[in-house]
């Protein structure tokens, strides 16, 4: 999925507790939790794996990009769920 350089300057910032907050208000369901990532499954059959450390509160741009893909949103959801703004 591709996103606008808008999207990407306010998503580059991110930090885990925002994603797994999103991901919690979307419908994904944690599955299990391992020692620094965690499983969310969503009732569509989307699975997607956040990587948690406690030290690091950002993403590295590769990494960030995947889990998007895997998560499968598009800017409206994104918009929906208040990770960025128009």
């Amino acid at each position: 999925m591709k996103y606008s350089k808008n999207v990407w300057n306010q998503l580059k910032n991110i930090t885990a507790a925002q994603l797994i907050t999103a991901l919690e208000k979307d419908g994904f369901i944690l599955d299990v939790e391992v020692r620094a990532e965690r499983v969310y499954r969503h009732p569509s059959g989307r699975k997607v794996t956040i990587h948690y450390h406690k030290g690091s509160k950002t993403y590295e741009a590769g990494l960030l990009k995947s889990l998007f893909e895997n998560i499968g949103w598009a800017e409206k959801d994104m918009l929906r769920l208040k990770l960025i703004k128009k």
